[in-house]
């Protein structure tokens, strides 16, 4: 203040001369910017403050708000739509499509109830075979074989384990996710009604209650079967010698003989039998008429 008013009185003594205008309009513009430009930062500084509050009123809720209880509690604002449980019901909706979509994963008819007789058709790589089907020799084993037969498991499936003049195995799929899908789906042994003969048709077993999709067909009468749990279903009526003829190189499974480790075939499936395997021979579909 003090230089002020010594300018205010150095601008009195001057003269109206040319020189002391120029001089009093210099002093005059500098009071002024010494004047203004404080104040305009202090403005600047307030209005940064106010928007500021306002933007954060805007996107926090205050914490007894409704919204922000919502949020808190169940994970969304109030008013907003809850995603989380369409998403999951969405998920399961898919599953379920995916599962229908996919030959030999359609769970949900894997339950059928098999007619009191019934044929199965197979195309194979070596030709064709049927079996004939009865209910009544083994109800559970039937509607087991009946369903997957429908569902068309069946379809690009090894004949992993062939045994001249014993055995003929067949079951496991091509999909490991199938495979890791039925394994969990083992039905209840039936009574044995019949002995294991040739041409004869049983799911294996490897204790009780323990079949699920691996088949044996028996290439001649094997009755030693009958005491470790194979109850036939049925029996094969054409092609037993399409079956005779399937590639035997392998012999049976590991480790008693050269062929596939059922535990590596469930979990790598046909890449598994195609990579260390390539001369067994597949049901290539069945034959729906």
């Amino acid at each position: 203040m003090l230089e002020m008013a010594k300018t205010s009185m150095f601008m009195l003594r001057l003269d109206n001369s040319t020189v002391g205008r120029f001089c009093r309009k210099r002093m005059y513009n500098l009071l002024m910017m010494t004047e203004i430009v404080p104040r305009l930062i202090v403005l600047s500084v307030l209005l940064t403050g106010v928007a500021c509050s306002n933007n954060n009123q805007e996107t926090t809720p205050a914490a007894e708000s409704p919204a922000y209880t919502a949020t808190q509690a169940g994970g969304q604002t109030a008013g907003q739509p809850d995603l989380t449980s369409g998403n999951k019901e969405m998920g399961r909706n898919m599953t379920e499509v995916q599962s229908a979509a996919i030959p030999g994963l359609n769970m949900q008819l894997a339950e059928m109830t098999a007619p009191a007789v019934f044929e199965a058709k197979f195309k194979t790589t070596k030709g064709d075979f049927t079996v004939e089907v009865t209910r009544a020799w083994a109800p559970r084993g039937a509607d087991r074989f009946y369903s997957l037969f429908k569902i068309n498991y069946f379809r690009d499936i090894a004949f992993f384990c062939v045994i001249p003049g014993s055995v003929v195995q067949f079951g496991i799929h091509g999909d490991p996710m199938i495979n890791e899908r039925w394994s969990r789906a083992a039905i209840a042994d039936d009574d044995k009604s019949h002995s294991n003969l040739k041409g004869y048709l049983a799911f294996a077993v490897t204790g009780p209650n323990t079949r699920n999709t691996r088949l044996v067909i028996h290439l001649a009468d094997n009755p030693r079967f009958d005491s470790k749990g194979y109850v036939p279903i049925g029996k094969v009526t054409q092609g037993l010698k399409v079956l005779e003829n399937l590639y035997s190189g392998y012999g049976d499974c590991a480790p008693a003989g050269k062929g596939p480790e059922p535990a590596k075939a469930l979990k790598g499936g046909n890449a598994y039998f195609k990579s260390s395997f390539p001369k067994l021979d597949y049901i290539v579909s069945t034959i729906n008429e």
